[in-house]
């Protein structure tokens, strides 16, 4: 399933304005003074710079969480799982309505 928003932005793009926050931080009088400022400048709303600033954090080691890699395989093993589980339903569907197909066919004789 593909995600609703469209990513506008490069993965080198977010990475270059994570690199200058973390470099420019200093130079404002918060963090988010620093995030608004560049998110200005790079064309982003500063909500989605945070994100990335998080997330650049939790990848990072620096911030708990669960790593983007991480992320990425849980979500693929769900995606596999439902997948599986569908496939099974059908198989069961299929098996019973066979069986029943061979309990009919084996009355008429």
């Amino acid at each position: 399933m593909m995600s609703k928003t469209r990513n506008r932005f490069s993965p080198e793009v977010r990475a270059r304005a994570v690199r200058m926050v973390f470099d420019h931080e200093k130079e404002h009088r918060s963090r988010w003074a620093a995030v608004s400022s560049i998110a200005t400048k790079i064309g982003c709303t500063a909500q989605s710079l945070n994100e990335w600033v998080k997330k650049a954090e939790v990848d990072s080691g620096t911030r708990a969480g669960l790593p983007s890699e991480v992320t990425e395989k849980l979500k693929a093993l769900e995606r596999e799982n439902r997948e599986l589980r569908q496939a099974n339903e059908i198989l069961r569907k299929a098996s019973a309505y066979f069986a029943m197909a061979e309990l009919d066919r084996r009355s008429k004789t």
